[in-house]
């Protein structure tokens, strides 16, 4: 089996057939098998996939287990030499996967990739795109809301001289479109650290994938529209904000000493505060 297409899904009922669609297409060469989690979705979400995509593979959880667990729970039953770790609000091109999965084959050296993620009309998409991995000074920047003040505060962090269309090895990608190598994942044990319920599940992996001496590259090769948070938009900001925090939080006590995390555990909450003032 060449390729493992996991999805996680809640509440994507008006995605889900889009995605699975423009795979059929972008995979005509290799062999794939697609699974679904469906994180205890109320729109009939699983029902859907289960009546029009049988030979998709499909997880019923009877709650949200967040992101990270689902699809650990799908990579662990898939037989792929790689695992695609595909949003519902993605949009494949034709023979996309095709391409992408002989370009890994062709570079070994690197353990997860992704794409250029743009916008329906083509445009590239500038809030889809890699991340350099996050520093003390740029999330406190984030949780005192710095950015509506000051609109460059982040521009290392967010790569703002980014070139789209240059092949370049990077901190991060998004966990919307993630390309892993199996041996990646195999030494891992998880393809993310299941501590995380949402957010920062990504950052981690990528920064374990470089830990171990393997790349994290971005290639503009083949592209993907990415329609960027429809979930999310469906959810409150105080639930967005208190489950991005707390994964802040956990992503700072595995990774930075105790002199910087407690920045973060002590700022935490004056960012909840914000939010519910705020709505944004």
């Amino acid at each position: 089996m060449d390729l493992s297409i996991i999805t996680v899904t809640h509440n994507d009922k008006d995605q889900m057939a889009g995605q699975l669609e423009s795979v059929e297409s972008a995979a005509r060469d290799i062999s794939v098998e697609q699974w679904v989690v469906d994180n205890g979705s109320e729109d009939g979400t699983a029902e859907l996939v289960s009546k029009n995509f049988p030979e998709v593979n499909i997880i019923k959880n009877s709650d949200n287990t967040g992101f990270g667990r689902a699809n650990n729970q799908a990579a662990k039953k898939s037989a792929g030499d790689f695992f695609l770790f595909l949003n519902p609000d993605m949009r494949l091109e034709e023979r996309g996967l095709d391409k992408i999965v002989a370009w890994m084959r062709a570079h070994p050296e690197v353990g997860i990739a992704s794409c250029k993620l743009i916008y329906e009309n083509g445009k590239f998409n500038e809030n889809a795109k890699p991340r350099r991995f996050p520093r003390l000074s740029d999330q406190i920047a984030i949780l005192l809301k710095l950015p509506h003040i000051f609109p460059n505060i982040l521009g290392g962090y967010l790569y703002k001289d980014f070139d789209e269309n240059k092949e370049q090895e990077v901190d991060t990608v998004r966990g919307s479109f993630m390309l892993m190598r199996r041996s990646l994942y195999e030494k891992l044990g998880w393809a993310f650290d299941p501590r995380y319920f949402i957010w920062f599940e990504d950052v981690d992996t990528c920064r374990e994938c470089r830990k171990l001496g393997m790349k994290v590259v971005y290639t503009p090769i083949i592209s993907c529209v990415d329609y960027v948070g429809q979930s999310f938009k469906k959810m409150p900001v105080i639930w967005k904000q208190k489950n991005f925090t707390k994964s802040m939080l956990q992503y700072f006590q595995k990774w930075e000493p105790w002199y910087k995390w407690i920045w973060v555990a002590a700022l935490r909450p004056v960012a909840i505060a914000f939010s519910a003032i705020n709505k944004k």
